[in-house]
């Protein structure tokens, strides 16, 4: 009945760590740029009681099934989903989404580089392209102070029109992609980095290489299905019930076994 009990405490743990996950990405709907998580489960070792395929007599037969028992599940990892968002119109010139495959860049204040795909950027006092967070995107971008209008083309070719009809090229934005996607770390704030698991990043101009395009004036909000969330959210706490039910039977059985030997 011990094991019973630590068989279904794995159970109830990784359920709880199922629901923080969901919980995260409701919490994360309306957040641009946001992929959602999925908790991945895998069951632990087993204890083999009686081995298939050993030898049941000295005359040789062999045992068909055997007994393998079990004892619970563990966490395999929690993996980012990077399927595309939906795209929400912004009419905002500094507002970007990118139509495909590929990650902004955006220099840390220690000098690191990270990667968004949060296109919702600003001009700082100096005139250079920013996140929220006033981090400086990656390359450089500087809008002159007496532009009149900003224009980003799909391949990243960024545009200011100036007085008396001038119009200059400021610079070209260029984008990462990876082979691996699910492998990059979370620093928060939509923002990841590379790893070992994800690879190098394998940076060029936008629609090129297999890169997604841009799209001015528009954001790519977060992958997060509400109704999906939800029905996880109900068949996760079903599961956490069903393996408390477990706990308890399991208890009840150890008290009634001690009853009897008292």
């Amino acid at each position: 009945m011990i094991r019973s009990l630590w068989i279904a405490a794995t159970g109830m743990s990784a359920q709880n760590l199922n629901v923080d996950v969901i919980a995260n990405n409701l919490a994360n709907v309306n957040s641009s740029g946001f992929k959602r998580g999925r908790a991945n489960f895998e069951d632990l070792m087993y204890q083999k009681i009686r081995t298939p395929g050993a030898e049941a007599s000295a005359s040789g037969n062999q045992i068909p099934v055997g007994i393998q028992l079990g004892l619970g599940v563990k966490a395999a990892g929690v993996q980012s989903i990077f399927s595309e968002g939906g795209f929400q119109a912004t009419n905002n010139p500094l507002d970007l989404a990118i139509e495909g495959r590929g990650f902004f860049q955006v220099q840390l204040p220690n000098g690191e580089l990270a990667y968004t795909r949060n296109g919702s950027f600003s001009v700082d006092s100096t005139g250079q392209l920013v996140t929220h967070d006033g981090y400086a995107v990656e390359p450089a971008i500087s809008i002159p102070n007496d532009a009149l209008n900003i224009s980003i083309s799909q391949d990243g070719t960024i545009s200011v029109e100036q007085p008396g009809n001038v119009s200059t090229v400021v610079g070209q934005l260029q984008l990462a992609d990876f082979s691996n996607p699910a492998g990059l770390s979370h620093l928060g704030s939509s923002l990841f980095q590379s790893t070992n698991a994800s690879g190098e990043p394998i940076t060029g101009a936008p629609g090129s290489n297999g890169i997604g395009g841009i799209a001015q004036g528009s954001l790519e909000m977060s992958n997060v299905n509400v109704v999906e969330e939800m029905v996880n959210l109900i068949a996760g706490q079903r599961a956490y019930e069903m393996n408390s039910k477990a706990l308890k039977a399991a208890d009840e059985m150890l008290q009634a076994a001690g009853n009897v030997l008292r």
